[in-house]
């Protein structure tokens, strides 16, 4: 029978294992996750003129901070959407035990490949080549009047309605066509 403390150096192992393969792969398909300092997350929803009923998405939710920040302070339905299984498994359990399961949800996927299109409000901190393939779904799938709001990287074709001296950037859909027939 093996010592226990070799069942507890595999177990370290194999969580190592399973972290490197959760980083790896969601740094393949969007950003590294890289949490927003809570004071940050509260800025950008005021930024973005979040009301209670609003519908917001997180692209990318990672740990949930934004969505679950939404549904509590300023009364919003947050749904977040998550590529890495750890982090979405994480949102999960914490919208349990906050008791947010009305107003917020968290969906496993890939952000390119999830229906948007009834957001009110779109947050992403995502790496500024993602920015640059999401430009196009968000223009394409939004209403005119959605509020989008990206954390540190810009959207290069839309329009800045307001900026913050922390790197926030938020752009309102629709204003796009306004200053291209200008």
């Amino acid at each position: 029978m093996p010592d226990p403390s070799f069942y507890f150096a595999l177990g370290v192992i194999l969580l190592a294992f399973i972290t490197l393969v959760s980083i790896m792969w969601a740094n393949k398909r969007g950003a590294p996750w890289l949490p927003t300092r809570l004071k940050k997350v509260r800025k950008m929803l005021e930024l973005a003129n979040v009301q209670p009923g609003e519908t917001v998405y997180d692209l990318g939710c990672g740990d949930g901070r934004t969505i679950v920040m939404a549904a509590r302070r300023f009364g919003a339905n947050a749904i977040g959407i998550e590529i890495d299984p750890m982090r979405y498994l994480w949102c999960q359990f914490l919208i349990t035990i906050l008791f947010l399961r009305k107003k917020v949800k968290v969906i496993h996927g890939d952000i390119f490949e999830k229906d948007i299109s009834d957001a009110d409000v779109v947050f992403c901190y995502l790496l500024q080549s993602t920015n640059d393939k999401l430009e196009e779904k968000l223009v394409q799938e939004l209403s005119p009047e959605t509020r989008v709001v990206s954390n540190t990287f810009i959207f290069r074709s839309l329009p800045t309605i307001a900026t913050d001296k922390s790197a926030i950037y938020v752009y309102k859909i629709g204003t796009e066509l306004e200053n291209l027939n200008k």
